[in-house]
């Protein structure tokens, strides 16, 4: 009876030994980090998946997702920031600060618009984007959409900005 205790309790630490030596496996998606997103950003286009362009009026608080369009975002690695919005016929010249942050466990880039004399803990509302992808040069930002019965997104993609 004790050699095939010690049998079994020898081959469950073998077991055991093994799978912690063997490699993780992921989902297949490399999860971005708050360094990754850091960094000067460009706002290079806006494409639409599950929705037409039309159907889109105002976006993140902002009369037209055109506003967008060759934004410039700045985001610190303390979770500060700014936007800004270039001048054009549709969007005045903005510059707006914001507080970021990234979810790493929901994939998720979320920023709170500061006002001015506003801490970020006092502020209630906010965005929750879908970080697609984020590296050294490129970021994909989804948002969300309701559109008809199903899901729709609003596809942000930024270029890092030379220093």
């Amino acid at each position: 009876m004790k050699r095939i205790f010690l049998i079994v309790a020898l081959a469950l630490s073998a077991v055991l030994t093994l799978d912690s030596c063997s490699p993780k496996t992921t989902t297949g998606t490399v999860a971005a980090k708050r360094g990754d997103v850091s960094g000067n950003w460009i706002l290079s286009n806006i494409t639409f998946e599950n929705i037409p362009e039309i159907a889109v009026k105002s976006f993140l608080g902002e009369n037209s997702y055109k506003c967008f369009i060759g934004s410039t975002w700045n985001l610190t690695n303390s979770g500060n920031g700014t936007y800004n919005l270039p001048q054009s016929s549709l969007c005045d010249a903005k510059t707006q600060n914001i507080f970021w942050s990234v979810s790493i466990a929901d994939e998720t880039f979320q920023f709170k618009k500061i006002n001015e004399g506003e801490k970020p803990k006092n502020i209630t509302d906010g965005y929750r984007l879908m970080l697609s992808s984020a590296n050294k040069d490129y970021m994909v930002i989804k948002s969300p959409i309701q559109y008809g019965s199903g899901s729709a997104y609003v596809v942000l993609n930024f270029t890092k900005a030379m220093n």
